[in-house]
C-alpha cells in the first residue's frame, strides 16, 4: 500500500499499462455523468477522520485499487440503482439484477444522490471487459465503454458488500488478463437438469466468467432434442425450450454458450442409430464411437446436425472436437484402415495417408459451421504433425493432454503462431470416478500451482507465448457418469471454479495465501 490515495494491487505488483474507462493508461478518471468531483489521490471531504481505506476483498480479486479516506456506500432502504435516459437501453438489465440483489430500487433517468449506485457507459479505448467502480460521497459510480464492464463492476460491487457489509471508499480499476473464460460440462455422457446448468451460469457470472462450453454428443448419449435426427437423441435429453431458456439467461449475465458436437470420434450415439456408419478395420472389428470418414453419409449426418444447431446457439463460438479418432490411435493406420487411405489418396493425391483425410473432415466440418460467422475450435490432439493437409488457420486450439497419441508440446503449436485455451487435464480436468490416471483437481493445486502459461503437466510455455494462450477452462467430463450426483459435482468443482477465476482474471501472484483465500471463498458464497 502507498500512501493516501494510493494504489493497492490484487497481485505482487501494479498493472504497469492498462486503459480504463473513460481515461488512458492506469487510473485515469472515468467520464462523470454530472458535475461531481472527480476520485484523485488527494482525500475526499472529510478525510481525516476516517483511516485509509482498504482493497475489496473479492474473487476474482480486483487489478487495482486507488485507496482513500472516506465512509464508503452501503445499501440502504432509500437507495437506488440510477441509469441515464440514454444508457437505459444498454444497461436496463444489469440495474435491475442488481437492484433485486442489493434491495435497492431501479430508477432510470434520475440525478444520482448519496446512498445510490450509479451505472454508466462512457467513451475512451477500454476493453468491453474493463470497468472502473468510484466510490465517494457516499455513493458508487460503475462506468465502462460496453454494458459487459459495467456488468462485471456491479458482480465487484455484490461481493464487496457480501464480504464486509460495505464498499471501501476509493476507485478500482479493472480488467481481465484473458478474453476467455470458462467453465465445460460434458451432458453426453451424464444429464444434468436444466435447472442446474443454470445456477451453473448465475455462479459462473458472479465469478466473472464468460464461457459456458457443452458437450451433449457422445458414445454415451445425445442430450439436446433433435429435428433433423430424432433417431440419434436419447431418452434423458434437454428440450429445445431449455436449451434457449439456458442461452438466453447466459447471455443476459454475459456468458456465450459454445456448443460441441465431436466428430470424427465419439459419435456413438450416431452410430448406434445408424450401425453402418461405423469405422471397421480389416478384420471387421469395429471402432468404438469412431465413423468411417469414407463414407459420404458420416458427413452428412454431421453436416445436417451442425446446420440444426447453429440457430439455436447464436453466441460467437462452436467447437468441432476432432479428438481422439480411434483410426489415428492405432500404430499402424494405413494397414488397419486401407479405406481411409484409398479415400485420402483419391481427395488428396498418392502421398495422402490417414491423418490427413481426418484432417479434411476437421477442415469441412469447419467450412460447414463459418457461414454462420462463429469462431471454431477443436481440441489439441485433432491436429497432426506434417502431412499433406493442414488445418484451417482459424481454428482455435483447446489444448487438454500430452498424452496422445504422437503427443505434440505446446510450444510446437506456439511457435506455428497457432492460438489455444488452456484446458491442462493436470489441473483442470473434473473426471467422475477418477478413472485412469486422473484425479479431481483442487482449488488450492490450482491456485498455488497453474497459470495460463502451464498448458501441459507441470511446466510452464515461454512467457513470450503468453498473448497467444486466450484463457482457460475448467472441465467436467462424466467417464462413470453414476459416480457423483449433479449436487455432488457442484459441490466438487465450487473451489477449482474459483481459484481458476483468479487466475484467469489475473495473471500475478494472488495476494492471499490459500488459506485465506478459501476463508474468503466461504464468506462470499
Amino acid at each position: 500500500m502507498i500512501a493516501a490515495g494510493g494504489v493497492v494491487a490484487g497481485g505482487a505488483v501494479v498493472l504497469a499499462v492498462a486503459l480504463w474507462p473513460g481515461g488512458g493508461p492506469g487510473g485515469g478518471g472515468a467520464d462523470r455523468a454530472d458535475d461531481s468531483p472527480p476520485a484523485t489521490s488527494a482525500e475526499p471531504s472529510p478525510s481525516r477522520s476516517y483511516p485509509l481505506s482498504k482493497a475489496p476483498r473479492t474473487i476474482p480479486a480486483v487489478a487495482e485499487h486507488r485507496a482513500a479516506r472516506g465512509p464508503g456506500w452501503q445499501p440502504s432502504p432509500e437507495g437506488r440503482v440510477v441509469v441515464a435516459r440514454q444508457d437505459a437501453d444498454v444497461l436496463a438489465d444489469e440495474a435491475r439484477l442488481l437492484a433485486g440483489e442489493l434491495e435497492l430500487r431501479y430508477a432510470q433517468g434520475a440525478k444520482a444522490k448519496a446512498g445510490d449506485v450509479e451505472l454508466a457507459l462512457t467513451s475512451g479505448k477500454a476493453g468491453a471487459e474493463a470497468y472502473s467502480l468510484d466510490v465517494s460521497d457516499r455513493r458508487v459510480r460503475i462506468a465502462a465503454t460496453d454494458d459487459a464492464g459495467v456488468f462485471y463492476g456491479t458482480r465487484t460491487l455484490k461481493q464487496m458488500v457480501r464480504a464486509d457489509g460495505t464498499a471501501p471508499e476509493g476507485v478500482v480499476r479493472d480488467a481481465p488478463a484473458k478474453p476467455q473464460r470458462g467453465f465445460m460440462l460434458d451432458t453426453a455422457r451424464k444429464h444434468f437438469s436444466a435447472e442446474w446448468i443454470e445456477e451453473r451460469v448465475r455462479e459462473l457470472a458472479d465469478l466473472k466468467y464468460n464461457q459456458l462450453g457443452l458437450h451433449f454428443s457422445d458414445d454415451q448419449g445425445f442430450r439436446i432434442e433433435s429435428d433433423s435426427h430424432p433417431e440419434v437423441v436419447s431418452q434423458e435429453r434437454l428440450s429445445k425450450a431449455e436449451v434457449r431458456r439456458i442461452v438466453k439467461l447466459a447471455g443476459q449475465l454475459h456468458i456465450t454458450v459454445v456448443p460441441e458436437i465431436d466428430s470424427p470420434g465419439h459419435l456413438g450415439a450416431v452410430i448406434k442409430a445408424h450401425p453402418d456408419l461405423q469405422l471397421r478395420d480389416t478384420r471387421g472389428v469395429p471402432s468404438r464411437g469412431a465413423v468411417d470418414i469414407s463414407k459420404p453419409g458420416a458427413a452428412r449426418i454431421v453436416d445436417e446436425l451442425l446446420e440444426e444447431y447453429a440457430e439455436l446457439f447464436p453466441g460467437r463460438y462452436w467447437h468441432l472436437g476432432a479428438d481422439e479418432y480411434r483410426a489415428l490411435m492405432v500404430p499402424d493406420p494405413e494397414a488397419s484402415y486401407p479405406q481411409l487411405v484409398r479415400a485420402a489418396q483419391q481427395k488428396y493425391g498418392g502421398a495422402a495417408k490417414v491423418q490427413d483425410l481426418a484432417t479434411g473432415w476437421l477442415n469441412d466440418r469447419a467450412e460447414t459451421v463459418r457461414p454462420t460467422g462463429k469462431k471454431l475450435k477443436a481440441w489439441n490432439d485433432g491436429f497432426f504433425r506434417g502431412g499433406t493437409v493442414k488445418a484451417d488457420e482459424d481454428i482455435e486450439i483447446e489444448y487438454w493432454t500430452g498424452k496422445e497419441y504422437s503427443a505434440r508440446e505446446p510450444v510446437e503449436y506456439l511457435s506455428a503462431g497457432r492460438k489455444l485455451v488452456n484446458l491442462n487435464d493436470e489441473y483442470l480436468y473434473y473426471v467422475l470416478g477418477q478413472p485412469n490416471t486422473f484425479r479431481y483437481p483442487t482449488g488450492q493445486r490450482i491456485y498455488e500451482e497453474w497459470t495460463p502459461l502451464v498448458v501441459r503437466g507441470s511446466k510452464p510455455v515461454p512467457e513470450k507465448y503468453d498473448a497467444q494462450i486466450l484463457g482457460g477452462r475448467l472441465a467436467v467430463w462424466c467417464d462413470l457418469a453414476g459416480s457423483q450426483t449433479q449436487d455432488q459435482v457442484a459441490a466438487g468443482i465450487r473451489l477449482p471454479l474459483r481459484a481458476l477465476a483468479q487466475k484467469v482474471w489475473d495473471e500475478r501472484k494472488p495476494a492471499l495465501s490459500w488459506r485465506e483465500f478459501e476463508d474468503l471463498a466461504k464468506k462470499l458464497g
